[in-house]
């Protein structure tokens, strides 16, 4: 059954490229060929990401295709019919995903707040292109998993929720909604952008990291780290990730801290400090990640 859910979800993907292929500037319907170094995401060399929620269509990503621009597809270019409204729903949950997937949630995170504006911005983890690369091998869970398990491991650990049914609407639009954003880009190459900045190995300081997190961060996240959802994530406490998330790990944290954090001001902070204000945020509490989830 999860084989030939994976199939639709690859036809309608494959629907969403060929559309894509009809509206995008500089297009040659498909036909010429794309060099990875000619692809870079917002943030990128490109521009700065305004905030995580922004509405800005065209200020989220900035790839160049073989030298031509083309700007973040128009939510106004979403098909209609039911294809397009999987789509929208997708969006929907990755802004506000309590609110939208609120069955599969055990706290008040969004898919956006680790993926910035709405999984497009370079080296906040960003998610363009991203499902062409899958099925993949995961070292956490031990073995080939598909694009649609790797949306479970979410749920289950970043948003400390519970794994969605494989055939339903929710699952289904996040899918969607992705696909729509890599529509025209090259399947199964690593785009450069992805992921996290790399950065040397350092050992934290909670206590220093305590005094950059009161001159940088407590503004928006506030004192006792409970932000102000959905614009801003809480960073520890019972509405935050559990300790199974990647950013539970200092060295993760650091990597998102260090290009795209304070907002204000991205990338001003130094590898240090960066991995000092992550241990600060690793030493406070947070849930413990479900054992029965650990399949993902």
């Amino acid at each position: 059954m999860q084989r030939h859910l994976s199939l639709l979800f690859l036809l309608a993907g494959l629907a969403v490229q060929a559309s894509a292929q009809k509206t995008l500037p500089g297009s040659r319907g498909g036909k010429e060929p794309v060099a990875d170094k000619g692809i870079v995401f917002q943030g990128d060399g490109v521009d700065r990401a305004p905030g995580p929620h922004s509405n800005a269509a065209g200020a989220r990503l900035a790839p160049f295709i073989a030298g031509t621009h083309r700007a973040l597809p128009d939510p106004g270019s979403i098909p209609k019919g039911h294809l397009g409204d999987n789509i929208r729903l997708g969006l929907q949950i990755f802004r506000d995903t309590p609110r939208y997937a609120s069955a599969y949630v055990g706290n008040l995170l969004s898919c956006s707040d680790c993926h910035l504006q709405d999984g497009t911005t370079a080296y906040s983890s960003p998610l363009v292109g991203v499902p062409g690369l899958f099925p993949m091998y995961n070292k956490r869970a031990g073995r080939v998993i598909t694009f649609e398990d790797r949306i479970q491991e979410c749920f289950t650990r970043s948003e400390n929720g519970r794994p969605l049914p494989y055939r339903s609407r929710e699952l289904a639009a996040i899918v969607a909604y992705i696909q729509w954003l890599s529509r025209g880009l090259p399947v199964g190459r690593v785009l450069r952008g992805r992921g996290l900045v790399r950065l040397p190995h350092l050992e934290g300081d909670p206590v220093r990291g305590a005094g950059i997190y009161e001159q940088q961060c407590v503004v928006c996240h506030l004192a006792n780290g409970a932000g102000n959802p959905p614009i801003v994530p809480p960073l520890w406490g019972r509405n935050s990730f559990n300790d199974g998330a990647g950013m539970s790990h200092v060295a993760q944290m650091a990597a998102f801290v260090k290009h795209n954090m304070p907002q204000t001001h991205p990338g001003t902070l130094t590898p240090q400090q960066a991995f000092d204000v992550a241990a600060y945020v690793d030493s406070k509490p947070r849930p413990k990640f479900n054992p029965r989830y650990a399949a993902y």
